[in-house]
């Protein structure tokens, strides 16, 4: 595991009936005021070393944290809801936030963790938006590709490669899949929702992104109210800070630095 996230305690807090891994990341005594929001099979070990990378370049501290149902959190054995993603960014992390003492938070979102991020930005005040591999509607290439991949998940041993990582990593597998494969999930989008949000937006996605293509990032540059940043980056898929490290960790960290320089004006 990672020292950068691993190597500076955890704790199990319970959000929303349920105990959450959270790790709080960054040196210093102060509240955190970054929090890392994973993708859909992801979890607080694999965002690796980019959270560290990130809020010890920028004086920071972050709160990064599993979802119910994901890494060292609480195991979810229930069917996850279509609607997981407006509970999570509008009831959960509220909550946690709260919890944690976080105030207006920048918000570091990766694919589903993007869309959680956009949904809470959308009622509830925080200070800007990193959106890597963001979801705001869903596409046929990358349900098709989310149907293949879990199609593969059980020929393979992607199960005890995850068991690294999550408690329960056929129940991780199965609370995701089970969602973005529904047919009821098809007409899933979360465009309304984008004029309400107001603060700064940078936007990063590979162009060889197997889940999402462009659209998905015009659709946030369009239709946000506020001002939006974009990073495209060439011979990169679905996970930016993972297949373009450098470039990732970069343009978080000149955004985060740009950000406080305009709150301490």
């Amino acid at each position: 595991m990672d020292a950068g996230v691993t190597d500076r305690g955890s704790d199990l807090v319970r959000i929303d009936g349920h105990l959450l891994d959270l790790r709080i990341v960054g040196e210093g005594d102060g509240s955190p005021s970054v929090v890392f929001l994973h993708e859909g099979l992801g979890s607080v070990d694999l965002w690796r070393s980019f959270p560290a990378d990130v809020v010890d370049r920028v004086g920071e501290r972050a709160v990064v944290y599993s979802r119910y149902g994901h890494g060292w959190s609480d195991v979810q054995r229930e069917p996850r809801p279509l609607d997981f993603m407006h509970h999570e960014g509008l009831v959960v992390l509220p909550e946690l936030l709260e919890a944690v003492g976080v105030v207006d938070p920048i918000l570091i979102g990766h694919s589903d963790g993007a869309s959680i991020a956009l949904l809470h930005a959308s009622e509830h005040p925080v200070a800007g938006l990193v959106l890597l591999a963001p979801h705001v509607f869903t596409e046929p290439m990358g349900l098709a590709e989310i149907a293949g991949f879990t199609a593969r998940f059980h020929d393979t041993d992607l199960a005890q490669r995850m068991a690294k990582y999550h408690r329960d990593p056929v129940a991780t597998l199965n609370a995701w899949a089970n969602v973005w494969n529904d047919p009821q999930f098809v007409p899933w989008n979360i465009e309304s929702c984008l004029s309400s949000i107001a603060c700064p937006v940078l936007v990063i996605q590979g162009v060889d992104d197997q889940y999402g293509t462009l659209a998905q990032v015009e659709a946030v540059a369009s239709q946000v109210s506020g001002e939006v940043d974009q990073l495209i980056l060439d011979s990169c898929r679905h996970s930016p800070h993972l297949d373009r490290p450098d470039e990732t960790v970069q343009a978080t960290v000149d955004f985060i630095n740009l950000l406080r320089g305009r709150l301490d004006e």
